[in-house]
Order: structure tokens, then sequence, then C-alpha cells
């Protein structure tokens, strides 16, 4: 073994949805893991934000945007980190987004929509960059699934439909490419307060029922999904593949409680 087991010194990874959220705090792990890692998004300032964010630990990064209904835009993304850097050896998929509304009138055109960014994306980023991995008989692959992959949360089907297919997609990437060198995972994450959803979580009876659902009674830090993410990029996951790695704080293992 040329790497020690969690160190990702001399590894490139690219995280698309790296700019803001969960992919950030995954970016900013992964580059603290000794990475040099491209932060991508379709925003060109939260790139370059998060690029200088990357250098100042001492990584080399890039500034390029993507957007992941763009097939084309993704294939720029890899042939600038590959003319950059020579390779890419570590992809994450956290690009994503989801709307709640009553399934009986949910808008056709918008479940579209969830299902081309969250589980279309996902497919285009793997064939892409899994293809880069395949002739170079190496890579991690990350996608990012959800609680509701496994479980139902009220009114947002769409979201929950994309999630699981990501982590059935996951699998069967898992299966066709793990003789070929390439491991294909993904992480289900649990609530995590974010920018977005702080006053959902701080401020509603939802937010509340998550908390009350979580054993650990508190929710998420995003950069305690980083630990995760080091993992199934790193040389200590070498045989793990097709797994949904859950970091809930004991969510989906939960019954009543109290």
């Amino acid at each position: 073994m040329t790497y020690a087991p969690l160190d990702l010194t001399g590894r490139i990874a690219v995280v698309i949805g790296g700019t803001s959220g969960i992919g950030h705090a995954i970016a900013l792990g992964l580059a603290e893991s000794g990475a040099d890692v491209v932060p991508t998004s379709r925003r060109l300032e939260q790139v370059q934000n998060a690029a200088g964010e990357i250098e100042a630990l001492g990584r080399r990064s890039l500034r390029i945007t993507s957007d992941v209904a763009d097939r084309t835009s993704l294939q720029r993304l890899l042939d600038e980190t590959v003319q950059a850097f020579g390779k890419v050896d570590i992809l994450i998929n956290s690009a994503g987004r989801t709307k709640r509304a009553p399934t009986l009138d949910f808008d056709e055109q918008d479940w579209n929509d969830i299902l081309e960014t969250n589980l279309t994306g996902t497919l285009r980023a793997c064939q892409i960059f899994g293809r880069h991995m395949l002739a170079r008989e190496y890579g991690r692959i990350v996608n990012i699934a959800s609680l509701s992959t496994f479980v139902s949360l009220f009114e947002v089907a769409a979201y929950s439909a994309s999630k699981a297919a990501v982590a059935s997609l996951t699998k069967s990437l898992a299966v066709e490419w793990a003789s070929r060198g390439v491991c294909v995972n993904a992480i289900a994450p649990g609530v995590f307060r974010t920018a977005l959803n702080q006053k959902l979580l701080d401020e509603t009876p939802r937010g509340q029922e998550f908390l009350l659902r979580t054993p650990m009674k508190r929710f998420g830090r995003v950069e305690e999904l980083a630990g995760a993410a080091v993992f199934l990029s790193s040389e200590a996951a070498s045989f793990v593949t097709g797994e949904v790695l859950v970091v809930d704080g004991g969510f989906l293992a939960s019954g009543v409680n109290q």
C-alpha cells in the first residue's frame, strides 16, 4: 500500500456541489486529509471562494463552474482538471435540489427537475468521471443519498424517489465497476443544519419532529460528514463498494425515544 490508510496526499478530488452546505464541508475535509480538491457548482463567485479556502489549507485547486444538467460542462470539468493535475482519483456528487408539496398535486415539471438534478445529474457525472477512472483502473466515487432513501419524509416524494434511486444507482455501478478498480459508495446524511434549512429546523414543528426522532438530541454539523467522505475516498475503504453509509445520529435506528 503506497498511502497510509486515511491519508489522501497526492489524490485529486472533484466535489460537484462543493461550494456550499454538505458538499463544501466534504471538500474541506478532503483537503484537510491531504487531497487537492476542485470544488465546483454553477455560481462562479461561490466556486472562487471555495477554491480559495482549499488553497488556504495548502492544497491545490481550480476555479471551474459546472452544471449537472449540462453534460458538456461536466466533460469540461474533467478535462480541465486532468490537464492541470493529470488525473481525478475521487468524485463526490453533492449537487441536489428539493421542493415540498403534496404529492397529489405535485407539478410534473418540478418532479422532472428534481430527478434531473439529483438522479440523472449524478448519473452523468458518474459516466463522465467513471470512464476516466476505469481507464486508469482506480477511482473512488461517493454519491449523496438521504434519510429519505430509506424512510418516507412527509410531502417530499420527488426528492425521496430521487434519493432512493441514487442508492440503487450506486449499487449498480459498484457491481459493474468493482473488478476494474473503481469503488462506488454513498453517504446518507441525517438532519444537518445549513444556511438553507436553519429556519425550518429551529422554528417549525417539522424541525422539532426531526430532533425528537434523533437519539443524539441534536442536529448534525456538516463537518461531521467529512470523516465518512474521507474514509470512503481512502485506501482504508479499498474493499468497500456498493455501501450506503448512514451518518444520522441514530435516526434510522430509532423507535420510541422517550
